[in-house]
């Protein structure tokens, strides 16, 4: 009897431990937590230095160098009398005979006659003198009024003739050759040492002018009536051997600026020669009249650095002599500027130049040159 009763008991106890266990809640399983690394902060990289493009000279508008315009210089300025700042050395020599030589002695010239008239309106006039003189011959008043107008004369004539022979100073052989050529009603270009490329020069328009796919001028593009859409590129410190020619009436290619006039004549080959001292845009016009159109086929060059002028060739498809390889470029120095004379440093590079082109027929300028 105890044995089954110590049997029910110990069952009992039994079935109490599994329930309390069954009841406890389970623990939570330990789960081994890894501390996240802690990213660090992306560092902006250093920002790359913007990056400009190299500015390819014939990407301007009108396929030349971009080059800003100074209205000072190179065209006409509204208020101004006298002569345009000259860049090259003939211009130079030209603008001193006519403000330090020609200007004094037409003005004390003027002067002179006005008081000699007002002294004899006044002196002998018919009030004053009711019986008029009776001379006839005063030799001293003679000789003075011959030998004086002589003398002035040869102290104009002795300048006079060094500046028109400095005009037709034959090119050297290192020079730049420009042949312009006039046309009814625009000009075009060709550059016989570089490859024999040609360029085609018309007056820009005005915005309410142009037609359908025609470019309007812009202030960037120069003055109304001056600005073209190709402009002629030249170097500085370098010669330029300009030829001009016609291919139908006669017009004249003129540059202020540079002190050149020279005709353009169909079936003829006029030359002259010049040297630009400084950068910049200059404009000029055909200064013959040629037909309906006469004024508006203006001309406009810009003179850039030799080593610019060398880009701006092959991006033509021309060449630099030497094989077709680039010049060297020339620096422009002190003495080339002050001169305008090629300097050693600009023979240097200007012996690559070709030497004067073959074309047939050119001569030196002469009295057709309107200079």
């Amino acid at each position: 009897m105890i044995g089954m009763k110590s049997i029910v008991m110990a069952a009992g106890l039994a079935m109490i431990g599994t329930g309390a266990v069954q009841a406890a809640p389970q623990a939570a399983p330990v789960v081994t937590v890894t501390k996240p690394e802690v990213a660090a902060a992306p560092v902006a990289a250093p920002a790359a230095p913007a990056v400009t493009a190299a500015t390819d000279p014939m990407l301007a508008v009108d396929g030349a160098p971009a080059m800003a315009i100074d209205p000072t210089i190179g065209q006409p300025v509204p208020g101004h009398i006298s002569l345009q700042p000259q860049v090259t050395k003939t211009g130079r020599q030209a603008a001193w005979f006519h403000n330090a030589l020609l200007m004094p002695v037409i003005t004390v010239i003027s002067l002179f006659v006005l008081a000699l008239l007002g002294l004899v309106i006044v002196r002998f006039r018919r009030a004053k003198n009711p019986v008029a003189s009776r001379t006839s011959h005063n030799t001293i008043l003679e000789v003075a009024w011959t030998g004086i107008p002589v003398l002035i004369l040869l102290g104009l004539a002795l300048p006079s003739i060094g500046l028109l022979q400095a005009q037709y100073k034959p090119a050297p052989k290192n020079a730049v050759v420009l042949k312009a050529i006039g046309n009814q009603w625009y000009w075009s270009y060709e550059y016989p040492g570089n490859g024999g490329f040609s360029i085609t020069s018309n007056m820009l328009k005005e915005a309410n002018e142009v037609g359908k796919g025609e470019r309007a001028r812009t202030a960037i593009d120069g003055p109304r009536l001056l600005a073209t859409d190709a402009r002629v590129v030249l170097p500085v410190g370098v010669p330029i051997r300009l030829i001009t020619t016609s291919n139908d009436v006669i017009h004249s290619w003129e540059i202020p600026a540079f002190w050149i006039k020279l005709d353009a004549i169909p079936g003829r080959l006029n030359e002259t020669s010049f040297t630009i001292e400084k950068e910049g845009v200059y404009f000029g016009v055909c200064s013959e009249l040629c037909g309906a159109r006469h004024g508006y086929m203006p001309i406009t060059v810009q003179a850039v650095s030799p080593a610019v002028f060398a880009q701006w060739v092959k991006a033509k498809g021309g060449t630099m002599p030497g094989n077709g390889a680039a010049a060297a470029p020339v620096a422009a120095t002190p003495a080339a500027v002050a001169t305008g004379e090629p300097t050693a440093v600009g023979n240097a590079a200007a012996e690559a130049l070709p030497a004067e082109a073959p074309v047939a027929g050119a001569s030196p300028a002469n009295a057709s040159a309107g200079n």
